[in-house]
């Protein structure tokens, strides 16, 4: 049976729970399709989250890798189409890192864009009722960071490993403390999450 890497980030910036690793925890060691789904908790810190989620996929040799951000005020689940090189942190992150203007990788390209089928997986879950976009900005703090230095592994490797980022929106009880911001429930984040593998396999 084939591998699927899922990853989410430990909570970050004053949060005391952060969705993408709730979910994670609810889906991995399951079987969803075709798809065995390894979850692997990442710390919200530059250069670390992205050194485990590589010596991961040495472990593993998944066949799809995804992984999920935290993106507080976004409706629902969003699938990132593009990674660009740059870190510029608004906040410290757990580890006090701040760059501002740097390159994830020096002298890498610009962007990678995601190989994930986003807008089937953005079909699939409008379908059912389960608010889904794409998106075309990852930000510039962790998550864009993660999800560059996964892509851009995956392209000088040569590795024919998909991969990709997804980000979801705050859980009720976040949403509460910051004036009635969008949210969803973890059982509905779930529920898309599972559909979105289910497209993986068709």
């Amino acid at each position: 049976m084939k591998k699927l890497l899922l990853t989410g980030f430990e909570p970050f910036g004053g949060e005391p729970i952060n969705p993408a690793v709730e979910a994670m925890r609810r889906l991995q060691g399951r079987v969803i399709g075709s798809f065995e789904i390894v979850g692997l908790e990442l710390p919200t810190v530059f250069g670390q989250s992205t050194e485990r989620l590589l010596a991961a996929v040495q472990q593993h040799e998944p066949a799809v890798v995804i992984a999920l951000g935290q993106a507080g005020g976004r409706e629902g689940i969003s699938f990132e189409r593009i990674a660009v090189n740059l870190n510029d942190a608004n906040i410290a992150d757990n580890a006090g890192n701040q760059p501002v203007d740097e390159p994830v990788v020096p002298e890498g390209p610009a962007a990678y864009w995601t190989t994930l089928p986003v807008k089937r997986m953005v079909d699939r879950l409008r379908n059912e009722g389960i608010p889904a976009s794409i998106s075309l900005s990852a930000g510039t703090f962790v998550c864009n960071h993660l999800f560059y230095g996964l892509m851009h592994h995956l392209a000088v490797t040569g590795k024919s490993i998909r991969g990709g980022f997804i980000h979801v929106p705050y859980l009720p009880e976040q949403a509460d403390r910051h004036s009635g911001a969008p949210s969803m429930t973890l059982d509905q984040l779930v529920t898309g999450l599972e559909r979105a593998i289910e497209v993986l396999g068709e």
